[in-house]
């Protein structure tokens, strides 16, 4: 399956491309992945990115590479991860450093909630966070989510955030 195209004011999301991986790979190497289980040398960014790509072609939804509309400068992932070890779907984010700052995962992130929401026939869907992220923490809740302890997650201590996806008719 090829992922559709979403729009928002600032963002398009798309398909992940091969090019996307780069940023991975920067990411996977620096100690910013440090709540991602990194830092990983490039073979093990890319088979970790692969996976999450695959899962389009796998499950029906994946992570959406997240672009500027105007310049076309490329972001970062938003999405939906489901991989081996995971309890359900989750939303996750990966923003490049020139894009922190700048509310894009929380723009992108609210355009893939929708898409969820209006795709899937699911109660919620969840953020699986390392205790230690309190910046992915703090978004999950600016995005409206609620802290579930009942929930699980994957490591011990894990955060994990549910987001309502049934709607009012």
């Amino acid at each position: 399956m090829i992922a559709p195209t979403l729009t928002t004011a600032r963002l398009t999301l798309r398909m992940p491309r091969l090019a996307d991986f780069e940023a991975w790979a920067d990411f996977f190497a620096s100690p910013r992945s440090i709540h991602e289980g990194g830092p990983k040398d490039r073979l093990a960014a890319w088979q970790f990115w692969a996976a999450d790509v695959a899962l389009w072609t796998l499950k029906g939804y994946g992570p959406f590479g997240v672009d500027d509309r105007e310049t076309g400068e490329y972001f970062g992932e938003v999405g939906l991860y489901h991989g081996e070890g995971y309890p359900a779907p989750e939303l996750g984010w990966f923003v490049v450093p020139t894009g922190e700052g700048k509310g894009i995962a929380l723009e992108a992130a609210r355009a893939v909630l929708d898409w969820a929401a209006d795709s899937f026939d699911w109660p919620h869907i969840t953020n699986i966070i390392d205790p230690a992220n309190t910046r992915s923490i703090a978004l999950g809740l600016r995005l409206g989510g609620v802290i579930d302890p009942s929930l699980p997650g994957i490591d011990p201590g894990d955060v994990v955030i549910r987001h309502d996806l049934r709607r009012a008719v």
